[in-house]
């Protein structure tokens, strides 16, 4: 079993003949993916990889039955994109799309609470059930399935613990990549209960770095109500305050936010935390 998407999602594309559009449809159909759509305005009509182009997604949604939607929109554009899938209700909607503006994500973020969406990003890598379907940029040769959920605000180093997982043997039931910017849709707390609740999730990887409050929130959340183990791992140790550190999510502000305060509520509520990423592998080895 997986959590959001499965070998049945059926994917629309926004933004399908742009290059990154373009590129990651290709590698999602090589995944297995069902891409069935894809929406770009003023490109109606015509193919990319074979997968028909419409000119909106209300338009798009009969002929193809689509049920999610990936979007590859230019930042001032990504708004009303994504808008458009949820009011739609395509479920998951997953936002590639780095550069957009807080208030802009708020307001995707609001409406898709309102539509009860799960609404994936910004700025994020997408998700991927191994053998199953793949939504976004992660690469496809790293996965393989089996029993662990990885939750991740960092695409690399997602790509990183996911390959040692794989070397070592240890499947994954769902890749995750929540986005690094400091709003975003689904939450680790969103994700937690999702793999909490997923009968082929046996374990947990939590992958957080510095700046805000998602990992104390999901530390709070673990301690009241994840029966199975987690292994966590924090980026960031070394940062200095004030400065962003390549996300725009990851900036230390006074005492809060910082590798040490995440690394101690995750501890304080079971989870095993790695030093390095090259030890996650291991600790997961060692609670499935």
């Amino acid at each position: 079993m997986s959590i959001l998407i499965n070998k049945d999602t059926r994917v629309l594309v926004q933004g399908i003949t742009g290059y990154q559009g373009e590129f990651h449809t290709a590698r999602m159909l090589e995944f297995g993916t069902q891409v069935v759509a894809g929406v770009t305005p003023g490109k109606g009509g015509i193919r990319v990889h074979g997968v028909p182009v419409f000119e909106t997604v209300a338009e798009a949604i009969p002929p193809t039955s689509a049920t999610a939607a990936c979007i590859f929109v230019p930042a001032r554009f990504a708004k009303d994109a994504a808008l458009e899938a949820i009011e739609a209700e395509l479920d998951p909607v997953v936002v590639i799309t780095e550069g957009l503006p807080v208030h802009d994500v708020l307001q995707i973020v609001e409406f898709a609470r309102r539509q009860n969406v799960h609404l994936i990003g910004p700025n994020c890598p997408g998700l991927t059930v191994p053998g199953q379907c793949k939504i976004g940029i992660m690469p496809n040769h790293l996965f393989m399935p089996g029993p662990v959920g990885v939750i991740s605000r960092s695409g690399t180093l997602t790509y990183e613990i996911v390959a040692a997982l794989t070397r070592q043997g240890i499947g994954q039931s769902t890749a995750l990549g929540l986005g690094g910017d400091p709003v975003v849709g689904i939450s680790f707390t969103d994700a937690l209960r999702m793999f909490q609740n997923d009968p082929q999730t046996a374990a947990m990887i939590l992958i957080g770095e510095i700046g805000g409050s998602a990992e104390e929130e999901a530390a709070r959340f673990i301690s009241a109500h994840v029966t199975k183990p987690v292994v966590g791992y924090i980026a960031g140790r070394t940062a200095p305050p004030g400065k962003r550190m390549g996300h725009a999510g990851a900036v230390i502000s006074g005492t809060e936010g910082t590798a040490g305060s995440k690394i101690e509520a995750l501890q304080a509520a079971g989870v095993k935390v790695a030093t390095l990423a090259g030890e996650v592998a291991a600790l997961v080895r060692g609670v499935v």
